[in-house]
């Protein structure tokens, strides 16, 4: 300790010299001093280096800074000397080990006033670490065939010191078969690898047993051993042997998970672990097949793993090895082979390969619509399956060649009996028991224009009341078409036909989209009756349908017209005045009033009465006829002069009714008979009775309506021509009593007349009536006596006109 003592205080000296001369010129303390000094020990006077006044050092205050939380330093104030607060390891403070100089740099601070030392300590190593190896025990395992030569790395030394101090050699044990050989690295450091020199032999030495030693440079020299064990491998020169080289095995399907299937036994003449054997399927296996069964490689057993389906696999081929668990291991190999026994476990299937949807439904028959295959994954028996469809279907199938089929149209399709079809089709299996399957398609039609139109019925008769509003709804004629979209879109209109002239699209309107038919005018019954036309409903599809409707509109007559007397006539407002004997006999023919009605016959029935009556003894009156006959002979007692009203009234609701005023005056003298009074040799009694004027008039106009028909149907046939004067109509005018009553006409628009209307009056005026072309007027002439027949002939004074102006006469 002293020879240590005595270096350490000449390092401090000569350091003290440097650190003076290091002072003056770069105000920067140096010292150097080893590692490891004990806590306490003195480094050097800071008094006397610095140049500090020891007495003046005790008020001031110095402060040393704390390096990584460590204070290494301090200063005595007593005595001004830096000594060791704690010991310093020189491995722990340079964890580097390419830092070859290892300082310490502490700034010291002194108050009052403030003056600042930089103090560098260099702390020197010392051989204060042996050489310690990572692990201290080392196994290497070699085979006994290993080459003479072979290298194998050991796990090196490490020292913590530097220099001359860190690790310089290696050292092993003795030992006839293994050396090594020291290496050193590119950062000095030294390591060993240990060489086979002599060729191993399991069966003499399994295990080699060495110790190898590192030892560093230092004074004294440290070292630090670790063991290695060297494991001899035995050579795997056996191959594992399978006790058949083939193995065949059947196994039905469904069988159970976890079910064994064979279990394989391969053996091995080598010892320890290389004849332990290892079970493994080859790469010659599929994936399959190892997905469906599990080896277990430790005992050989085959199982199943997975469901087994025949129709999926139904062979399965593998190939096992046998490996040992020798470091060079060596395998044997057999083959399996599964066959799998068929069951009836699938249901038949069916496949719609393609399909038609929708279809038009006027599709011809057999036209294929869709293709159907049917399969069973199951073999013989179990696989052959029958297929079929509801018989009540208008589909069938046609097989068209193995398992695929052909749904064609086996009748004809109408969507608007059936507008789709949910079709199913059976497949069913012949196995034991069966079994089937189904599916079901649907099969839309698309609709087609082939229906036409319909109207619940074929002919309208749609009675409508004269004297309409224009405009006025008459009906709603619908027609039906079971078509959809276009094709049952409808358009009505009425087909064009023309009635004197005037086409029906004047008369009516029909509404193109709901069939409401509309008059378009008022009508009257006494100039239009009835019309018939037709109406047609007709679809919007390609090429367009229709169907058409007979309309029959039949117009109803209201009470609207007054009758009209025309006998006696009489002008407007005047009287008529007649003179009879006072002789005349009881039940004479006096009078008959003669009262027409435009309307229909219920509304046109005319019945006579007296309104009034001078003498209701006297005179009767024919409510039917008209007829004004005495009830009795005149007495000296009766008046002169009679005055009768008559009132002719038809049968509309409420009644219409006309009047005519009568007045009669008696004459004593006896009157001349006719055929004294006119030119015409005929006697009178010949004219006396009314009903032989009657059948004279009704042949002439028949004679005269055959004349117009061949007339209007030469004119039709040929050319106009100017119309012509109509002939005179025969007059027959026979009268005793000169009549101071004018010519008037009368208008009537009685349509169902068809003849000359003759009628007599006590004046002896002859009426005649005959009808024109529909839409026109009668006109109604009064005749009056003539003087001859020659005049009466010449003066066409009865004629037949036609007028369109209208005229009414009332009394």
């Amino acid at each position: 300790m002293e020879q240590k003592d005595l270096l350490w205080i000449r390092y401090v000296f000569v350091f003290i010299f440097a650190a003076a001369l290091f002072h003056t010129v770069f105000a920067v303390t140096h010292y150097t001093i080893p590692e490891e000094m004990d806590e306490g020990s003195v480094i050097a006077n800071l008094v006397s280096d610095l140049g500090l006044d020891l007495k003046s050092l005790g008020k001031r205050t110095m402060r040393l800074d704390v390096v990584a939380n460590k204070k290494y330093l301090e200063v005595n104030k007593d005595t001004g000397e830096l000594y060791i607060l704690e010991r310093i390891d020189r491995e722990s403070l340079c964890t580097s080990k390419s830092v070859t100089t290892c300082v310490l740099k502490v700034d010291a601070t002194l108050e009052n006033p403030i003056r600042m030392f930089n103090i560098e300590l260099e702390i020197t190593d010392i051989n204060d670490n042996a050489p310690r190896f990572r692990r201290d025990t080392m196994y290497l395992d070699i085979s006994e065939v290993t080459p003479v030569g072979e290298r194998f790395s050991l796990t090196n030394a490490v020292d913590p010191d530097t220099g001359s101090n860190s690790v310089k050699t290696y050292y092993l044990s003795e030992s006839d078969h293994f050396i090594i050989e020291i290496q050193t690295g590119r950062d000095g450091s030294k390591f060993a690898d240990l060489i086979l020199k002599k060729s191993l032999d399991r069966e003499k030495q399994t295990l080699h047993n060495l110790l190898l030693t590192a030892v560093d440079g230092g004074v004294p020299a440290r070292s630090g051993t670790a063991s290695i064990i060297v494991r001899v491998l035995d050579t795997n020169d056996n191959a594992p042997q399978f006790d058949k080289d083939s193995y065949t095995i059947n196994l039905t399907e469904n069988a159970p998970i976890g079910r064994l299937v064979v279990k394989l036994n391969a053996t091995d003449k080598d010892e320890s672990s290389n004849s332990e054997i290892i079970y493994s399927y080859s790469l010659y296996t599929s994936e399959k097949t190892q997905q469906t069964f599990r080896l277990n490689p430790d005992n050989g057993e085959i199982r199943v793993k997975e469901m087994i389906n025949y129709e999926d696999f139904r062979i399965y081929d593998m190939e096992i090895i046998a490996t040992d668990k020798g470091v060079n291991s060596l395998s044997g190999k057999c083959k399996v082979k599964i066959l799998i026994t068929d069951m009836n476990d699938n249901h038949p299937e069916i496949s719609i390969k393609s399909l038609s949807s929708p279809v038009k439904e006027d599709i011809p028959v057999n036209t294929v619509i869709a293709l159907v295959s049917v399969s069973d994954k199951d073999s013989g028996e179990n696989g052959q399956v029958d297929i079929h469809i509801s018989d009540n279907l208008p589909f069938a199938l046609k097989e068209s060649s193995d398992n695929y089929y052909e749904l064609i149209i086996s009748e004809p399709l109408d969507r608007e009996k059936m507008p789709e079809y949910d079709i199913t089709i059976t497949v069913t299996d012949r196995g034991n028991p069966p079994l089937s399957d189904n599916e079901t398609i649907t099969v839309e039609l698309l609709d087609v224009n082939d229906n036409v139109p319909q109207f619940p019925q074929t002919f309208y008769t749609i009675p409508v009341m004269e004297n309409n509003p224009p405009g006025a709804l008459l009906s709603s004629l619908t027609a039906i078409d079971p078509d959809l979209h276009e094709n049952q879109y409808l358009v009505y209109f009425i087909i064009e036909k023309e009635i004197v002239n005037t086409s029906m699209s004047m008369l009516f309107s029909i509404n193109p989209e709901n069939g409401n038919l509309y008059a378009l005018k008022t009508f009257d019954y006494e100039i239009e009756k009835e019309f018939l036309f037709h109406i047609e409903a007709r679809d919007s599809g390609v090429p367009p349908l229709s169907s058409n409707v007979t309309v029959h509109i039949i117009i109803m007559d209201q009470n609207d017209n007054t009758p009209v007397i025309v006998s006696p006539w009489r002008a407007h407002g005047s009287v008529v005045e007649e003179k009879i004997p006072r002789s005349t006999d009881k039940g004479t023919l006096i009078a008959k009033v003669i009262a027409i009605d435009s309307d229909s016959v219920h509304n046109s029935r005319i019945t006579y009465q007296f309104l009034q009556n001078t003498d209701a003894t006297l005179f009767s009156l024919d409510q039917y006829n008209g007829e004004i006959r005495t009830m009795r002979m005149f007495s000296y007692r009766d008046s002169r002069h009679q005055r009768l009203v008559v009132i002719a009234k038809d049968n509309g609701e409420p009644a219409l009714s006309a009047t005519v005023t009568i007045k009669l005056s008696t004459v004593e003298t006896a009157l001349k008979t006719y055929a004294d009074m006119t030119e015409v040799p005929l006697e009178y009694d010949i004219f006396s009775d009314l009903n032989l004027y009657l059948v004279i008039g009704l042949g002439s106009v028949s004679f005269l309506l055959l004349i117009t028909i061949l007339v209007t149907i030469v004119l039709k046939c040929q050319k106009p021509k100017p119309s012509k004067a109509a002939p005179p109509s025969r007059n027959s005018v026979i009268s005793e009593r000169n009549s101071t009553i004018a010519d008037s006409t009368l208008v009537s628009n009685d349509a169902y007349w068809y003849s000359l209307f003759l009628a007599e009056t006590r004046k002896g005026k002859l009426v005649v009536r005959q009808p024109v072309p529909k839409g026109s007027r009668y006109i109604v002439s009064s005749i009056p006596r003539s003087t001859g027949l020659t005049e009466t002939s010449n003066s066409a004074a009865s004629t037949l006109q036609a007028s369109t102006t209208t005229s009414s006469s009332s009394t």
